[in-house]
């Protein structure tokens, strides 16, 4: 198949290009930069230059295309304050690539996540589908709402003869060269002199490892049926203490806890995700498509010391 591939160049799509390459399909990536549209073509890519802002560009290449992946979002936008703005950009773009494909039955992926889908409890596919959920009740910001919102959206593309998925990603996707939470709370540790979690550090965090859901973004893309919710979940639940443990091992510093009111000063953007308690499970994924991750897990990822070179 032909597929056109947004932030193919990012994080999970510099795993997901040679993932499709290697399965025989064509890609064609989204570039932004003369770097981007570098490194998708000695990945053996197409180039389409332009940027999710581009609407005319996504309509015509979603168009000409056998299937979408979309996995662009502007984090450095988000992470500098503006996270409606960055969700609002980004709900533009499914909105533009999905009114380009409907009707025509083929596959449209999008990437969510999973961090907050079912506070303190484990979150499951069936999760997150319902505007009238406990998450969209009022205590959600304007960004996330509409990033929810986002993904309901693509789901609901299935009544418009979409293949439409929502891969729902965990908020460690690790791996060597991964620049995420893991890689900020390892410079944190290094900055502050202390390896740290917050109150006694039971809460859990979901993990996964990149090339394990790069697997997954195929197998959906391939074979997933319309309005379907996937969880890219290996890990369902590392107490943010053993990833403390695990770094202050490494780094030769002690591992303590932060108290609430001061996890804003020790932890700074991270505070408001380190806390919180968001397993989720990948049990209807597992069987649905008959993904299984093979690669290492967060805690043997740490261990392997790349993350403290």
């Amino acid at each position: 198949m032909r597929i056109f591939v947004t932030g193919a160049s990012g994080w999970i799509g510099s795993a997901v290009v040679p993932e499709l390459i290697g399965a025989g399909h064509e890609v064609t990536g989204l570039a932004r930069s003369d770097a981007s549209a570098a490194a998708l073509a000695t990945a053996g890519a197409h180039v389409q230059r332009g940027t999710i802002d581009d609407l005319d560009v996504l309509r015509e290449a979603a168009a000409a295309s056998d299937g979408v992946i979309h996995l662009a979002f502007k984090h450095d936008i988000a992470f500098s304050g503006d996270f409606q703005g960055a969700a609002g950009a980004d709900r533009r773009a499914v909105e533009t690539i999905g009114d380009a494909l409907a009707g025509s039955d083929r596959p449209f992926l999008i990437a969510s996540g999973t961090l907050g889908l079912a506070p303190g409890r484990v979150a499951t596919e069936s999760d997150g589908r319902d505007e009238r959920d406990p998450e969209t009740a009022g205590h959600m910001s304007e960004g996330p709402r509409i990033r929810r919102e986002t993904a309901r959206l693509t789901l609901g593309l299935a009544s418009r003869q979409v293949r439409s998925s929502v891969v729902r990603l965990p908020p460690t996707v690790h791996g060597d060269g991964d620049n995420g939470f893991m890689a900020t709370l390892v410079g944190v540790a290094r900055a502050t002199g202390v390896s740290g979690y917050v109150g006694d550090g039971s809460n859990r965090w979901p993990a996964v490892h990149v090339l394990d859901a790069a697997h997954l973004f195929r197998l959906a893309l391939e074979s997933a049926p319309a309005g379907s919710a996937l969880h890219a979940i290996a890990d369902e639940g590392v107490p943010i203490r053993a990833i403390a443990e695990v770094i202050g091992h490494h780094l030769g510093l002690p591992v303590a806890s932060v108290a609430p009111d001061d996890a804003g000063g020790h932890f700074g953007w991270l505070a408001p995700f380190i806390a919180i308690d968001s397993p989720a499970t990948s049990t209807l994924t597992r069987g649905l498509l008959k993904w299984q991750p093979t690669h290492p897990s967060l805690v043997d990822d740490l261990e392997k010391g790349h993350y403290f070179h």
